[in-house]
């Protein structure tokens, strides 16, 4: 009988190493996609739900958030050290999508997500059309604003899209792509870096609270971190190396994979 128990004991345990392999492989390549444009978690997370089916959402969620914040900020380090950006107008960007993540991840708990579920596919698929028309849309950087009038625009972009992530999340990144691409007038490379910033700021305020609620596996969430800035590094250098054309390319293969992720969810599921 002990050696019957030991052999399971040795399946389950070989069994909790491919599901990590599995996750962390996930990361890798989310880490990658979040490195250039945005959009990690549309590998990610349903990595996590298909690897771990009898885990509490939120949890899966918060594990989540507990390795891929690592990534986005080594990318947005590394992306600060090769793209210029102004300073009070990220600052302005970080606190709007701090403050809005934390109101989000409330609202969530008080209102039904799923009229925004429905929509979000549709918005989404309005962004690609509008992307795919306007063909030179951030190929060029020049801001339309300047000094405070952008930090303020940027802090509004911040706040409005750090609610979005806090309350629901999908897509984050390329959001804030996108808006800074079309309100300010920022390039594809440029845009991309200052999303890398106000994403950790999202995805910090989200994983203090769901640290707060105890729904973070930290021993999974390690492995994770390791291996998202791994794939972050990759992603980092090729979007760097291969500027605002390569990363306009990524973008509208995410978005497109975005919008059938979200309608199959919103719709079918």
């Amino acid at each position: 009988m002990p050696q019957r128990v030991g052999r399971l004991g040795r399946l389950a345990d070989n069994g909790a190493m491919i599901d990590l392999v599995v996750v962390a492989a996930a990361s890798g390549l989310a880490g990658f996609v979040d490195a250039v444009v945005g959009g990690g978690g549309l590998v990610l997370v349903p990595a996590l739900f298909a690897t771990y089916p009898n885990a509490i959402p939120a949890t899966l969620f918060g594990t989540n958030k507990g390795g891929a914040i690592w990534g986005t900020a080594w990318a947005a380090v590394q992306f600060a050290r090769r793209v210029t950006l102004a300073r009070l107008t990220m600052a302005w960007g970080m606190a709007g999508a701090l403050a809005g993540s934390f109101v989000g991840a409330y609202a969530v708990t008080l209102v039904d997500a799923k009229p925004l579920k429905q929509a979000l596919p549709v918005v989404l698929l309005a962004i690609l059309l509008y992307t795919l028309a306007k063909k030179e849309l951030g190929r060029h950087h020049a801001p339309r604003s300047q000094g405070g009038a952008e930090a303020r625009i940027a802090g509004i972009i911040g706040l409005a899209i750090g609610f979005y992530d806090g309350f629901f999340g999908p897509g984050t990144g390329s959001f804030f792509v996108f808006l800074f691409v079309r309100v300010l007038g920022y390039d594809f490379l440029h845009a991309s870096a200052a999303a890398k910033l106000l994403n950790t700021a999202t995805n910090f305020a989200a994983l203090v609270l769901f640290t707060w609620t105890g729904h973070v596996w930290w021993h999974v969430a390690a492995v994770l971190a390791v291996a998202n800035v791994t794939g972050s590094l990759l992603g980092t250098g090729l979007a760097l190396s291969r500027g605002a054309g390569f990363v306009r390319i990524v973008f509208i293969v995410v978005v497109s994979a975005l919008i059938l992720k979200t309608g199959y969810d919103g719709f079918l599921h």
